[in-house]
Protein backbone atom coordinates (compact mmCIF):
# COMPACT_ATOMS: atom_id res chain seq x y z
CA UNK A 1 0.00 0.00 0.00
CA UNK A 2 1.20 3.84 -1.38
CA UNK A 3 2.62 5.54 1.91
CA UNK A 4 0.20 8.65 1.30
CA UNK A 5 -0.41 11.70 3.45
CA UNK A 6 2.66 11.57 6.05
CA UNK A 7 2.90 15.17 6.84
CA UNK A 8 6.54 14.63 8.17
CA UNK A 9 7.50 13.42 4.68
CA UNK A 10 5.73 15.46 2.85
CA UNK A 11 7.44 18.24 5.06
CA UNK A 12 10.58 16.81 4.40
CA UNK A 13 9.88 16.60 0.42
CA UNK A 14 9.43 20.43 0.65
CA UNK A 15 12.38 21.08 2.74
CA UNK A 16 14.64 19.69 -0.02
CA UNK A 17 12.43 21.34 -3.32
CA UNK A 18 12.41 24.78 -1.80
CA UNK A 19 15.95 24.42 -1.22
CA UNK A 20 16.87 23.31 -4.72
CA UNK A 21 13.95 26.09 -5.86
CA UNK A 22 15.89 28.80 -4.33
CA UNK A 23 19.46 27.35 -5.59
CA UNK A 24 18.40 26.82 -8.86
CA UNK A 25 17.27 30.86 -8.55
CA UNK A 26 20.27 32.21 -7.43
CA UNK A 27 22.91 30.35 -9.64
CA UNK A 28 21.20 32.30 -12.50
CA UNK A 29 20.97 35.05 -10.88
CA UNK A 30 24.47 35.27 -8.97
CA UNK A 31 26.03 32.37 -11.45
CA UNK A 32 26.30 34.49 -14.52
CA UNK A 33 28.69 37.05 -12.29
CA UNK A 34 30.50 33.98 -11.65
CA UNK A 35 34.48 34.54 -11.54
CA UNK A 36 35.19 33.21 -15.18
CA UNK A 37 33.45 32.20 -17.94
CA UNK A 38 33.53 28.25 -16.81
CA UNK A 39 32.18 28.98 -13.61
CA UNK A 40 29.36 31.43 -15.49
CA UNK A 41 28.19 28.44 -17.77
CA UNK A 42 28.59 25.67 -14.84
CA UNK A 43 26.14 27.73 -12.65
CA UNK A 44 23.62 28.21 -15.73
CA UNK A 45 24.15 24.20 -15.88
CA UNK A 46 23.60 23.51 -13.01
CA UNK A 47 20.82 25.87 -12.05
CA UNK A 48 19.00 23.69 -14.45
CA UNK A 49 19.55 20.40 -12.55
CA UNK A 50 18.14 22.11 -9.29
CA UNK A 51 15.36 23.71 -10.91
CA UNK A 52 15.01 19.69 -12.15
CA UNK A 53 15.28 18.57 -9.09
CA UNK A 54 12.85 21.05 -7.11
CA UNK A 55 10.03 20.01 -9.96
CA UNK A 56 10.34 16.10 -8.68
CA UNK A 57 10.14 17.01 -5.17
CA UNK A 58 7.36 19.33 -5.95
CA UNK A 59 5.86 16.24 -7.84
CA UNK A 60 6.13 13.74 -4.95
CA UNK A 61 5.13 15.84 -2.19
CA UNK A 62 2.06 16.15 -4.18
CA UNK A 63 1.65 12.22 -5.11
CA UNK A 64 2.30 11.95 -0.95
CA UNK A 65 -0.67 13.78 -0.32
CA UNK A 66 -2.67 11.87 -2.60
CA UNK A 67 -2.73 14.72 -5.34
CA UNK A 68 -2.03 14.93 -8.89
CA UNK A 69 1.89 15.07 -9.07
CA UNK A 70 2.04 15.60 -12.82
CA UNK A 71 -0.11 19.32 -12.46
CA UNK A 72 2.82 21.16 -10.57
CA UNK A 73 3.01 24.45 -11.37
CA UNK A 74 6.29 26.22 -9.31
CA UNK A 75 5.60 30.16 -8.41
CA UNK A 76 7.09 30.25 -5.28
CA UNK A 77 8.83 28.31 -2.68
CA UNK A 78 6.40 26.68 0.65
CA UNK A 79 8.68 28.92 2.74
CA UNK A 80 11.10 25.78 3.98
CA UNK A 81 14.29 26.97 2.46
CA UNK A 82 17.25 27.74 4.72
CA UNK A 83 17.47 31.73 5.35
CA UNK A 84 20.82 31.34 4.28
CA UNK A 85 20.20 30.38 1.19
CA UNK A 86 16.79 32.70 0.38
CA UNK A 87 19.54 35.48 1.51
CA UNK A 88 22.09 34.38 -0.71
CA UNK A 89 23.93 37.77 -2.26
CA UNK A 90 27.07 36.95 -3.71
CA UNK A 91 29.17 34.38 -5.14
CA UNK A 92 31.11 32.61 -2.06
CA UNK A 93 27.94 32.60 -0.18
CA UNK A 94 26.36 30.76 -3.47
CA UNK A 95 29.18 28.09 -3.63
CA UNK A 96 29.19 27.64 0.49
CA UNK A 97 25.13 26.79 -0.03
CA UNK A 98 25.25 24.83 -3.09
CA UNK A 99 27.82 22.70 -1.47
CA UNK A 100 26.18 22.75 2.19
CA UNK A 101 23.09 22.17 0.99
CA UNK A 102 23.83 19.18 -1.71
CA UNK A 103 25.72 17.59 1.54
CA UNK A 104 22.54 17.68 3.43
CA UNK A 105 20.00 16.61 1.33
CA UNK A 106 22.11 13.43 -0.28
CA UNK A 107 22.48 12.39 3.59
CA UNK A 108 18.70 12.46 3.89
CA UNK A 109 18.22 10.43 0.32
CA UNK A 110 20.61 7.61 1.18
CA UNK A 111 19.09 7.04 4.18
CA UNK A 112 15.39 6.84 3.13
CA UNK A 113 16.83 4.67 0.49
CA UNK A 114 19.05 2.41 3.30
CA UNK A 115 15.47 2.19 4.98
CA UNK A 116 14.02 0.09 2.35
CA UNK A 117 10.51 0.66 2.81
CA UNK A 118 8.65 -1.40 0.69
CA UNK A 119 5.85 0.67 -0.22
CA UNK A 120 7.93 3.83 -0.66
CA UNK A 121 8.86 4.64 -3.74
CA UNK A 122 11.28 7.85 -3.52
CA UNK A 123 12.17 9.25 -7.08
CA UNK A 124 15.82 9.85 -5.77
CA UNK A 125 18.18 7.98 -8.36
CA UNK A 126 18.57 10.29 -11.13
CA UNK A 127 18.73 13.35 -8.57
CA UNK A 128 21.79 11.23 -7.14
CA UNK A 129 23.68 11.15 -9.97
CA UNK A 130 23.22 14.81 -10.95
CA UNK A 131 23.50 15.75 -7.40
CA UNK A 132 27.34 14.11 -7.09
CA UNK A 133 28.54 16.05 -10.05
CA UNK A 134 27.44 19.64 -8.27
CA UNK A 135 28.96 18.41 -4.73
CA UNK A 136 32.44 17.20 -6.90
CA UNK A 137 32.50 20.70 -8.19
CA UNK A 138 30.75 22.94 -5.09
CA UNK A 139 33.67 20.98 -3.69
CA UNK A 140 36.60 21.81 -5.58
CA UNK A 141 35.47 25.37 -5.39
CA UNK A 142 35.33 25.50 -1.99
CA UNK A 143 38.89 24.13 -1.90
CA UNK A 144 39.88 26.93 -4.07
CA UNK A 145 38.58 29.68 -1.85
CA UNK A 146 39.78 28.85 1.24
CA UNK A 147 42.95 28.78 -0.60
CA UNK A 148 42.85 31.89 -2.36
CA UNK A 149 44.22 35.76 -0.65
CA UNK A 150 42.90 38.17 1.17
CA UNK A 151 39.27 37.60 2.77
CA UNK A 152 37.85 34.95 0.74
CA UNK A 153 38.56 32.00 3.10
CA UNK A 154 37.12 33.65 6.18
CA UNK A 155 33.94 34.58 4.00
CA UNK A 156 33.80 31.15 3.12
CA UNK A 157 34.24 29.69 6.06
CA UNK A 158 31.39 31.68 7.73
CA UNK A 159 28.73 30.79 5.07
CA UNK A 160 29.31 27.60 5.29
CA UNK A 161 29.07 27.81 9.08
CA UNK A 162 25.27 30.17 8.59
CA UNK A 163 24.11 27.15 6.11
CA UNK A 164 25.23 24.41 8.10
CA UNK A 165 23.65 25.75 11.23
CA UNK A 166 20.42 25.58 9.07
CA UNK A 167 21.10 22.26 7.77
CA UNK A 168 22.02 20.30 10.76
CA UNK A 169 19.01 22.15 12.48
CA UNK A 170 17.08 20.15 9.35
CA UNK A 171 18.64 17.31 9.83
CA UNK A 172 18.22 16.88 13.73
CA UNK A 173 14.04 17.38 13.25
CA UNK A 174 14.82 14.51 10.38
CA UNK A 175 16.73 11.67 12.09
CA UNK A 176 14.55 12.62 15.61
CA UNK A 177 10.77 12.55 13.23
CA UNK A 178 8.84 9.67 15.39
CA UNK A 179 6.31 9.43 12.61
CA UNK A 180 9.27 8.82 10.30
CA UNK A 181 11.29 6.24 12.43
CA UNK A 182 7.94 4.30 13.58
CA UNK A 183 6.92 3.92 10.07
CA UNK A 184 10.52 3.07 8.75
CA UNK A 185 11.17 5.83 6.62
CA UNK A 186 14.20 6.74 8.60
CA UNK A 187 16.14 4.44 10.48
CA UNK A 188 16.65 4.80 14.07
CA UNK A 189 20.26 6.23 15.46
CA UNK A 190 20.60 7.41 11.78
CA UNK A 191 23.45 9.62 12.49
CA UNK A 192 22.55 12.66 10.18
CA UNK A 193 24.04 15.49 12.10
CA UNK A 194 27.08 14.08 12.94
CA UNK A 195 27.67 12.48 9.87
CA UNK A 196 26.52 16.14 7.95
CA UNK A 197 28.82 17.96 10.52
CA UNK A 198 32.01 15.90 10.15
CA UNK A 199 31.96 16.42 6.39
CA UNK A 200 31.48 19.80 6.96
CA UNK A 201 34.17 20.58 9.47
CA UNK A 202 36.74 17.72 7.07
CA UNK A 203 36.50 20.83 4.51
CA UNK A 204 36.89 23.68 6.84
CA UNK A 205 39.99 22.43 8.37
CA UNK A 206 41.36 21.29 4.40
CA UNK A 207 41.51 25.07 4.36
CA UNK A 208 42.81 25.59 8.02
CA UNK A 209 45.34 23.82 8.12
CA UNK A 210 47.06 25.08 4.79
CA UNK A 211 46.75 28.76 5.46
CA UNK A 212 49.02 27.82 8.84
Amino acid sequence: MRIVNNLSLIELAETIADNKFILGDRLVEIGISGPNLEATLSSIAMAQAELGHARLMYKWANELQGLNGSKVEIKNQTGKAFPSVVNTSHWVALIAGVYAVNVAVELVMQAILSAKHPDLSAPFSKMLKEQEEHLLYSRSWCKQLLNDKGAVPKTLTEELEKVSVEASKWLNNVENDKQLISEKIILENSNLVNAYEETIKKLITLGDVQHV
